[in-house]
């Protein structure tokens, strides 16, 4: 009776650990399809043993510390505009206005969405001249202009937010958001322009005449973004500004008659991402050619701009939103999230550091970019945000690590002050609402 007994509790002991290992099994398994397929996305957080309700709750959280808390990056201005400051650098920029407006419509924030288009439209966006429907991708927070060029990424996101909003709210609520969407995107077709001659990063030079040239948001010979529509930086590209799946939402819902360009623009950037990433670390340049080689001469090596640091961090999370959305390459994106993510975890899940040489080697001292005054290197939330939503391709059982590291991780200022309540802070609501099931495409009512 004894023996019969053990061998029970024995059996039991084997039943529980096969039920177990099967549901890990089935708890990492990324999904086969995406959401412009499915309508469906995952709730990683509530895969991993988190509670519906603190999902919820924290999501919340994260939430008002971005746009309402004590350290918040948004701010009102009058009855109908608000913005969202880079608080160390004191200037609204086109990344975070535009953010913002795919926070607000992810999340059903109608007032905010209309707040910070209005605000982007009235002092950003160029209403005629040469670079007209572009946007200024610095200003001041009371609307002045610090340049007069554009970053691409903003483009992108503004875009793409407002054919959401579109599908969301309907055109007819004060805002006819999809005409502002095609608004854009005609404006940023190749055209020739008398513009003045830029170094690089939007800053004009103080003796520049006008000279024509051609400005365009896509590269027209490879299909691929550019750092900069026009001057020197249109010459490369920044990994971080590839999101495949905008692309798709476009040729979807654009209404421009190019849906099959948007698609071929979107094949071309997931490509572009197989180069631009390192074979064995996963990790990219901060810019790069758009072969996917390395900067040579300015933006190389004398500065860092060949190195994985803070525009890069993005990438992970970018290519994860790829994979939710539409699994099109999905084979190499779970490649690429492992990979990643093993480099990473190979540094100590809690202590690797935010800027590294793409083979994996530490920067030297003079390559390190600095922010806020600083030239340090950290473990910055922004890239715990990002490696955790990589998890949302990975079948490892690393993932989890990486998950539960940015659930506990306090975004708080360091030792030495330096606090980035912008940059960190939005990626870190950005990857919260991509594990939590909340970054979704969204589709027009009834389709």
């Amino acid at each position: 009776m004894i023996q019969s007994e053990d061998n029970m509790k024995h059996a039991i002991s084997i039943l529980f650990l096969c039920v177990s290992m099967v549901t890990q099994a089935q708890t990492y398994k990324p999904w086969d399809k995406g959401g412009f397929e499915t309508h469906q996305y995952r709730n990683l957080f509530v895969e991993m043993g988190y509670s519906p309700k603190e999902v919820e709750a924290k999501v919340e959280e994260v939430f008002n510390d971005v746009f309402f808390g004590p350290n918040k990056v948004y701010f009102e201005v009058g009855d109908s505009m608000g913005y969202v400051s880079d608080i160390k650098n004191n200037d609204a920029r086109t990344e975070g206005m535009s953010y913002g407006m795919m926070i607000a419509v992810q999340l059903d924030k109608k007032d905010i969405f209309d707040r910070l288009w209005r605000w982007s439209k009235r002092y950003m966006q160029h209403q005629e001249g040469p670079r007209e429907g572009y946007f200024a991708w610095s200003c001041k927070t009371d609307g002045t202009r610090n340049a007069e060029g554009a970053a691409s990424d903003g483009e992108l996101y503004f875009i793409t937010a407002l054919l959401f909003a579109s599908n969301r709210w309907g055109d007819n609520t004060g805002i006819n958001y999809k005409k502002e969407a095609q608004r854009i995107l005609n404006c940023t077709m190749p055209r020739e322009a008398d513009i003045p001659v830029f170094r690089g990063f939007g800053q004009q030079q103080a003796d520049a005449t006008p000279q024509k040239q051609r400005i365009f948001l896509i590269d027209p010979d490879t299909k691929l973004i550019t750092f900069t529509p026009d001057g020197f930086g249109q010459r490369f590209t920044d990994p971080s500004y590839h999101i495949p799946a905008f692309y798709e939402v476009w040729a979807r819902w654009a209404d421009d008659g190019r849906s099959d360009y948007w698609k071929e623009c979107a094949a071309q950037s997931r490509a572009f991402l197989h180069k631009a990433t390192h074979p064995e670390t996963g990790l990219n340049p901060d810019m790069c050619q758009y072969d996917g080689s390395q900067m040579q001469g300015f933006g190389g090596r004398r500065n860092g701009g060949n190195n994985f640091r803070y525009d890069s961090w993005r990438v992970p999370m970018n290519i994860a939103l790829d994979y939710e959305w539409s699994c099109a390459d999905r084979d190499w994106q779970r490649q690429y999230g492992e990979r990643i993510q093993n480099f990473f975890y190979s540094q100590g899940v809690n202590t690797f550091v935010d800027q590294y040489r793409i083979d994996g080697t530490l920067p030297e001292e003079g390559e390190i970019l600095q922010a806020g005054g600083f030239r340090k290197l950290r473990h910055s939330i922004g890239l715990v945000a990002t490696t955790a939503a990589a998890s949302m391709m990975c079948s490892h059982p690393k993932s989890k690590e990486f998950v539960d590291a940015l659930w506990t991780a306090k975004h708080v200022p360091f030792d030495d002050g330096y606090f980035d309540a912008y940059y960190d802070g939005l990626l870190r609501l950005f990857a919260f609402m991509h594990l939590s099931g909340k970054y979704r495409v969204i589709f027009p009512k009834g389709e």
